[in-house]
C-alpha cells in the first residue's frame, strides 16, 4: 500500500524536548565524539614506546591501531539496528561506559595483550557514538539549522584525528604511556555522568528482531575488508623476512571480506522487504544519499591517505623530525574545523552546489600540485598544499553529509548514519592501503627510507586522478530543501525524494 507523501527533512521527532535540553544533549554528544575520535589516533606516535617497554615487534605493536579499526568496522554496521531498538539514553550510557571501562583498563594494563583488549573495548563504545550523534541531530535540530550543526560535527571529525598525534607526542614527552589513557578518564567520565542524568530519548523505537546470520556475515565482511586493506598498506612498509607477507595475508582477507560482504548485501535485500534488515540498504535508493556517499568515499580516501603519506614524505624524503611532520597536518585540520560551522550555515541558506563544486575543484587541483612534490620542496609549501586539500574537504564534507542524510525519510536515518560511519572507516583504510602501496611500489627497494619522492608523486597522482574522476558526480548534487516533498514508491513503503533543479 502506498504511503502518504512526507518530507525528507521532517521536523524534529522529539517535540517535547526544550531548547535547553537540546543544547545539553547535542553538547554532550559532540563533546563525547571529540574525545572518542581523538583517542583513535593517540596510539600511532606511541608505538616505538610500546615496542621498547613490552619487548614486542613493530607488527605486534601496530595491532593497537589495527584492532581498534577492525572493531569499528564490525560494530558500526550494527548501530543502525541498535538505534532503532534501544533508547537514546540507554545506548549512550552503554557506549560511554564501554569507552570508560576500556580507558580504565588501558591505564592499569600490565601486559600488552590486555592493552589490546582495552583498545577493543574502547572501540566498541566509539562505534556507537558517531552514528548516534548524526541520528540525534536529525531528530532534534530543525531542518533549517542542520547544516550549521553538522558543520560543528564535521569540526570534530576533522580536528580530533589530527590533534591526536600532537597530543600523544606532548604527553609522552613529559610522562609514560599510561597517561595516554589516564588523561582521557576525566573527560569520558564527565560525559558519561552528564549524559546519564540529562540525556533525552529521541526517535522512534521499533521491536525489530536481531538477525544473527547478518551479524555472522558482517564480521568477516567488514572486518575482512578493513583488515585486508590495512595489511596491504602495511605491506608497502614491511621488511623482507620480518614475518608473514602482509600482501598475501591482506589479499586473502580481502577476498574473504568481499565474498562475505556480497552474501551480507543479498541477505539485507531480502530482510528489508519485511523491515527487518540489520543494515537497511534502501538508503541507496535515494539519489542524493547515494551521490553523497560516493563522493565522501573518495574524499575520505584522500583525507586519510594524505594524513599518512605527508608525514612519511616530510620525515623520510625531506628529513624533518617526527614532531614537524605531525605539525604539518595540524594547520589544515584546524582550518577545516574552523570553517565547517560557517560552511554549514552557508548550506542552510543556499544549499550545497555553491560549496561542493569549488570544493572538489580545489581538492583535485591541489592534489595535482602535490603530485609534483620533490626531494627539495620547501616544508612550508607542503603545509600550504595540505591546507588547500583540507579547505576542499571542508567544502565537501558538511554539505554532502547534511544533504545526503536529509534526503532520507526519518525511519532510514539511523541506517544512513551507520552507513556513513562504515564508509568512512573502509574508505580510510582503502586510502591508506592504496597510497602507501603505490608510493612503496614506485620507490626503489634500496636505502633506509620506505618511500622516495618518486613514490610520493605517484601516490598523489593517483589521488588527484580519483578526485578528478568524481567531478562529474558533484555536478548532479541537488539541494534537499527542508520543505521538499518525498514521493511514495511501491517498495515496501519506501519513499523517494523529489529533487529540485
Amino acid at each position: 500500500m502506498a504511503t502518504a507523501p512526507q518530507t525528507g527533512s521532517s521536523a524534529p521527532s522529539a517535540p517535547n524536548v526544550t531548547d535547553a535540553q537540546r543544547r545539553i544533549v547535542l553538547g554532550v554528544l559532540i563533546g563525547s565524539a571529540f574525545v572518542v575520535i581523538l583517542n583513535e589516533t593517540l596510539m600511532g606516535v606511541a608505538i616505538p614506546r610500546f615496542i621498547a617497554v613490552f619487548g614486542i615487534t613493530a607488527t605486534a605493536a601496530q595491532w593497537l591501531t589495527t584492532a581498534f579499526m577492525l572493531t569499528l568496522a564490525v560494530v558500526i554496521p550494527i548501530t543502525g539496528w541498535l538505534l532503532q531498538r534501544f533508547s537514546t539514553r540507554a545506548l549512550f550510557v552503554t557506549a560511554m561506559s564501554l569507552f570508560t571501562a576500556g580507558t580504565l583498563l588501558g591505564a592499569v594494563a600490565p601486559w600488552f595483550e590486555l592493552l589490546i583488549v582495552a583498545r577493543v573495548i574502547q572501540a566498541s563504545g566509539t562505534a556507537i557514538v558517531m552514528p548516534m550523534l548524526f541520528t540525534t541531530v536529525f531528530a532534534l535540530v530543525a531542518p533549517q539549522r542542520r547544516g550549521q550543526v553538522i558543520g560543528t560535527v564535521s569540526t570534530v571529525i576533522a580536528v580530533a584525528p589530527a590533534l591526536g598525534p600532537s597530543l600523544s607526542g606532548f604527553i609522552l614527552s613529559i610522562a609514560d604511556w599510561h597517561w595516554l589513557f589516564i588523561t582521557m578518564l576525566p573527560l569520558t567520565t564527565t560525559a558519561l555522568i552528564i549524559g546519564a542524568v540529562r540525556m533525552v530519548d529521541v526517535g522512534e523505537r521499533r521491536g525489530t528482531r536481531l538477525d544473527v546470520l547478518s551479524i555472522v556475515l558482517s564480521v568477516p565482511g567488514f572486518g575482512g575488508l578493513v583488515f585486508g586493506l590495512a595489511q596491504l598498506g602495511e605491506g608497502g612498509r614491511a621488511e623482507a623476512g620480518s614475518g608473514p607477507d602482509p600482501v598475501v595475508t591482506g589479499t586473502v582477507a580481502l577476498a574473504v571480506g568481499i565474498v562475505a560482504l556480497v552474501i551480507f548485501v543479498l541477505r539485507q535485500l531480502r530482510l528489508q522487504r519485511t523491515d527487518s534488515a540489520l543494515l537497511d540498504l534502501r538508503t541507496f535508493a535515494e539519489r542524493q544519499f547515494a551521490l553523497s556517499i560516493g563522493i565522501i568515499t573518495v574524499a575520505s580516501m584522500a583525507l586519510f591517505g594524505a594524513i599518512i603519506v605527508i608525514p612519511l614524505y616530510v620525515q623520510e624524503v625531506l628529513g624533518a623530525s617526527p614532531l614537524v611532520s605531525g605539525l604539518i597536518i595540524l594547520p589544515g585540520a584546524l582550518l577545516q574545523g574552523l570553517l565547517a560551522p560557517i560552511i554549514g550555515r552557508r548550506y542552510d541558506k543556499v544549499g550545497p552546489r555553491s560549496l561542493v563544486i569549488p570544493g572538489i575543484a580545489l581538492m583535485a587541483s591541489t592534489l595535482w600540485v602535490m603530485s609534483m612534490f620533490s626531494a627539495t620542496t620547501p616544508i612550508w609549501f607542503v603545509a600550504v598544499a595540505n591546507i588547500g586539500v583540507s579547505l576542499g574537504l571542508a567544502l565537501l564534507f558538511t554539505p554532502l553529509l547534511t544533504n545526503g542524510l536529509a534526503s532520507l525519510r526519518p525511519q532510514l536515518n539511523p541506517y544512513g548514519s551507520a552507513i556513513v560511519g562504515t564508509v568512512q572507516q573502509v574508505a580510510g583504510a582503502a586510502g591508506i592501503a592504496l597510497f602507501i602501496s603505490v608510493a612503496a611500489f614506485i620507490s626503489p627497494p634500496s636505502g633506509d627510507a620506505s618511500i622516495t619522492a618518486d613514490g610520493v608523486r605517484a601516490a598523489f597522482t593517483v589521488a588527484a586522478g580519483l578526485a578528478t574522476a568524481i567531478v562529474p558526480l558533484v555536478l548532479f548534487v541537488r539541494w534537499q530543501r527542508p520543505d521538499q516533498p518525498v514521493a511514495p514508491t511501491a517498495d515496501t513503503g519506501s519513499t523517494r525524494v523529489v529533487e529540485s533543479a
